[in-house]
This record gives C-alpha cells, sequence and structure tokens, in this order.
C-alpha cells in the first residue's frame, strides 16, 4: 500500500473510531579545560527539536529513604513538566547513585537514555543503606556524572545536573579528584550543575552552596524527605490501566540483537508496571502520551510507528527480523495488523490525554486548596530548568509544576 494513501485510511479510521467512544564503577583522573564562552543558540531548522539531558546525582545512604522513595513516585511528573516546553524536546536522564567507601558500592551510573522506562526499572531497585559518618564520596560521584555520562557535544543542547544529597563530600581523599577541577570540566562540556540540600546540615549548605556558585547552576534547600507533592487522583487507576495497554501496541523488529534490546526494555516495562505505585505509572501516561514521551514509549526499531511514517517498506523487512508474532501471516494480514494496531494506538493516546488533561485541572484545584509547599524537591526542579533552558531556546509558558 502506498504511503500516503495509508496515512489518509489512518486518519479516517482513527477518527471513526474516536466518534465512537466518547552500572558501573569507574576510576581516573582528569585535567581542567578552559571554559569557553556562552554561545546562545539560534534555529537553524524549524523541524529541529530541542534537547534536554539530565543527571541526577542522587544521595542513597540511610538517611535519603523519604527522598529517594520521592524520586520514584515523581520522576515521571519531572519528566512530563520538561516536555512541556516549546518546541517539544528530546529528554534524556540518567542516574548517579552514590554512598561511601566501604558501602556495597561508592557509585553506580545509569547513562543517559531517552529510556526512561529502564532508567526507572533501575531506580526502583535503590534503597537507602549505608553512610552514617558524615562526609560521603560526592565527589566521586560528580566526577562520574560530568565524566562517565555519554553527554552530547552539542552546545545547544540544555545540559544539568542535580546533585541531591545531606552530607557534604569527603576532601580528605587524597586519591580522588576534587569537585573544583570536576566543575571546571563541567563548564567546559557545557554542563550546568544545580544542588539540592536535604535537612539542613550547616557542612553541608557551604558546600552545595560552593558547588552550585562554581558551576553556574542554583542551590536549593529541602527537607529531608525532599517534600514531593504526590496527590492522588480519581483518573490515577484508569490511566495506569490505559498505559499498559498502550504498551501492548509495541511492535519491535529486527536482528537478533535488536530485539533482545527490544526485549530487556519490554522486561523494565513489566517491572515498573508490577512493583510502580498507580500514581506513578498514572504519570508515567501522561508523559508518554505527550510529543516528547514517544521517545521513552517506542524507540527505535517499533514496527508500527515506522511503517505509518513511511520510514520503512513492510514488504521490503526480511521476515526473520518481523515479530514472532507476525511471522507466519501472509503479506495482507500483516498489513492489517499493522493498521488495525496503528488505529487502537491513536485511541489509547487521545484517551489518555483527556484523561490528562482532567487529572491536571483535578491537581491543580488540589494545590490551591491545601495551598502546598513550594519548596518541594519537584517544584524546585522545575524552576531550576525553567529558568535555565531558556538559553537553550526552549519555552515553559507554566508557572506551576505538573504534579
Amino acid at each position: 500500500m502506498k504511503t500516503k494513501l495509508f496515512a489518509t485510511a489512518l486518519f479516517a479510521l482513527t477518527a471513526v473510531a474516536v466518534m465512537f467512544y466518547p552500572m558501573k564503577q569507574s576510576t581516573g583522573a582528569i585535567t581542567p579545560i578552559p571554559i569557553d564562552p556562552v554561545v546562545v543558540p539560534h534555529i537553524t531548522n524549524a523541524n529541529e527539536r530541542p534537547k534536554v539531558e539530565v543527571v541526577f546525582v542522587l544521595d542513597t545512604t540511610g538517611s535519603m529513604g523519604g527522598l529517594i522513595e520521592a524520586a520514584k513516585e515523581k520522576i515521571w511528573s519531572i519528566a512530563s513538566n520538561m516536555a512541556s516546553a516549546h518546541p517539544a524536546p528530546e529528554i534524556k536522564i540518567g542516574l548517579v547513585a552514590y554512598r561511601d567507601r566501604g558501602d556495597a558500592y561508592v557509585t553506580r551510573v545509569i547513562d543517559l537514555s531517552t529510556d526512561l522506562d529502564s532508567m526507572y526499572a533501575s531506580l526502583i531497585e535503590f534503597q537507602a543503606q549505608g553512610g552514617g559518618d558524615g562526609p560521603e564520596s560526592v565527589n566521586k560521584a560528580l566526577f562520574d556524572a560530568v565524566n562517565q555520562v555519554s553527554w552530547s557535544q552539542d552546545q545547544n543542547t540544555y545540559k544539568v545536573v542535580f546533585l541531591v544529597g545531606d552530607a557534604p563530600p569527603h576532601m580528605d581523599y587524597q586519591d580522588e579528584v576534587k569537585y573544583p577541577q570536576i566543575l571546571n570540566v563541567a563548564q567546559s562540556k557545557g554542563i550546568v550543575v544545580n544542588t539540592i540540600q536535604c535537612g539542613q546540615n550547616h557542612s553541608t549548605t557551604q558546600e552545595w552552596q560552593r558547588i552550585a556558585q562554581v558551576a553556574g547552576g542554583n542551590y536549593f534547600q529541602v527537607e529531608q524527605g525532599g517534600s514531593a507533592v504526590a496527590i492522588s487522583t480519581p483518573y490515577d487507576r484508569k490511566l495506569a490501566e490505559l498505559s499498559a495497554k498502550l504498551d501492548d501496541t509495541r511492535l519491535y523488529y529486527g536482528n537478533a540483537e535488536e530485539k533482545a534490546n527490544k526485549q530487556r526494555k519490554l522486561e523494565a516495562t513489566k517491572k515498573l508496571h508490577e512493583e510502580a505505585s498507580i500514581e506513578s505509572r498514572a504519570r508515567r501516561a501522561t508523559f508518554n502520551a505527550s510529543a516528547s514521551g514517544a521517545d521513552n514509549l517506542l524507540g527505535e526499531n517499533e514496527l508500527v510507528d515506522d511503517i505509518v511514517s513511511g520510514r520503512v517498506d513492510l514488504d521490503a523487512v526480511d521476515e526473520a527480523k518481523l515479530p514472532e508474532t507476525i511471522q507466519a501471516m501472509s503479506p495482507a494480514v500483516r498489513q492489517k495488523v499493522i493498521e488495525e494496531t496503528a488505529v487502537k494506538r491513536d485511541v489509547l493516546k487521545k484517551q489518555i490525554q483527556l484523561l490528562s488533561s482532567q487529572r491536571s485541572v483535578f491537581l491543580k484545584e488540589k494545590v490551591e486548596e491545601s495551598d502546598v509547599s513550594k519548596d518541594s524537591l519537584d517544584v524546585k526542579i522545575y524552576g531550576a530548568v525553567r529558568e535555565q533552558a531558556r538559553v537553550k531556546g526552549l519555552s515553559y509558558e507554566n508557572e506551576m509544576a505538573e504534579y
């Protein structure tokens, strides 16, 4: 079937359907690099998507239990806040979890990726343990965030680190690169470092403020548990159900290695459906139905999207590379399955978008009624992103964060 005809038919089918539905660990040293002047970006291609790369550097020692649980609940709304920019950006998120020498690990690095499902599946594994002796391996965590993560070399990309913890760095480890030198390298790469202090440790305050000042970022202080605003709504359960159905529309193809990679993504998705709260899954649904969320929902080698977009001709795909579920089908039946799946996906996304809008109105009213803290973790993060990303051509019109 010709791409144009297929697209027209798909649009018609969709309209009808809607009518009828009311780690790794690392070592090493670095040499400071001179800081380049800031260059304000300009749009060279109207269709080019801006890019946002965010790495959370998170203290996972025993005192951070409340904050870690808050992060598990709010990471999807944080992603949705980042996705609300104009134009809709490509969003990559990474994570560096840290403790201290003598603990189960010093750092664990999850690289930047648009596959937020896999990142989240790793995040929900983290538990607060260890520590207890004051300073932690903050320097090693920052070093890994700056040097062991696949940052874009594009100067127009908004690159940012959020250092979140409650204890100052060990400055007495003689074999460790210290943060002033690390931050020089961060600046040379165009990486902004914001610091979020949990609790009120005076030593931490001094170091966190200095780190933010040197790195061109902001310093924030939140309660020990993060004070993240997590409100349940009447729409959450239905959104979680629709999200699972939307996930089931994915058909991945490719060689054995590509299929294995996608199988790991599917397993990560299954894990979050089994272990994440209903509210968290509802927030994920909202993100996945956004323009930016498509990168996480589908990723690469998703057959339905590739066929509908015209990037791939179904007849040109080797049978062995097709999803096993459709390999034994005739070409005509395969085409029909693709068309029906595309329509189903479109309907599900529209349902999620409608419920997400209703949920947003509900949350806004609840937030205004309860006068929730403006010093919560998610609000602070959104405020920093909203301010800093403007330099990279991103416009965030919403003054209030999405909860």
